[in-house]
C-alpha cells in the first residue's frame, strides 16, 4: 500500500524553514529549481516573501525523522 501525500516541512531537505523543500518534496519537483524561482520572485514587487512566511508558520513539520 503507498503512503498518503502530504504536503509538509522537509527535515532532510532545508535551509531556511524547509518550506521549499517539502513542496518539492510533494510536487515531485526538484526544491533548488523552486529556490531559485522564490529568489526571482522576490525580487519583484508582491508578496512572496509573506506567503513564505506564512507557509513556514502553518505547514507541519516532517515527523518521519
Amino acid at each position: 500500500m503507498s503512503e498518503k501525500k502530504a504536503l509538509r516541512k522537509s527535515y532532510s531537505n532545508k535551509w531556511v524553514f524547509g518550506v521549499l523543500g517539502g513542496f518539492g518534496e510533494y510536487f515531485n519537483v526538484d526544491p533548488n529549481i523552486l529556490r531559485v524561482a522564490f529568489i526571482v520572485l522576490s525580487l519583484l514587487p508582491g508578496p512572496s516573501i509573506v506567503f513564505y512566511l506564512i507557509c513556514a508558520l502553518i505547514m507541519p513539520s516532517d515527523d518521519r525523522y
